[in-house]
């Protein structure tokens, strides 16, 4: 009985934190009037939308990682690749194109 219910829990965690980290909004559709596209300042707003989920409003973790110092040891390219490939328990492609390019600098910033 306590194996099924371990089962049940792990089952749920996951499903729960895979979940978390693919939410946001779908700016791929045309909206009409103003522009969806972000502005160089909005990097922040886009990590909380995508990725705050399993990485924490203040990127100290959760489900996700630790990113405060990932500038550290993480360049652009690297960071735009997990981005584009996803990484351990992260889905690809969570945040692409403008976006990301956006995401990955200010995330190389943090050291």
């Amino acid at each position: 009985m306590k194996k099924k219910l371990l089962a049940l829990l792990m089952g749920t965690s996951l499903v729960m934190g895979l979940a978390a980290c693919g939410g946001g909004n779908d700016n791929t559709k045309d909206k009409g009037g103003g522009t969806e596209t972000a502005s160089a300042g909005d990097a922040q707003k886009i990590f909380d939308q995508k990725c705050s989920g399993c990485h924490g409003g203040d990127l100290t973790g959760g489900v996700g990682p630790n990113l405060t110092k990932v500038g550290a040891t993480l360049s652009k390219d690297d960071i735009l690749n997990v981005l584009k490939n996803g990484k351990g328990q992260m889905p690809a492609n969570v945040v692409t194109g403008d976006d990301a390019e956006k995401v990955a600098d200010w995330l190389a910033a943090k050291k």
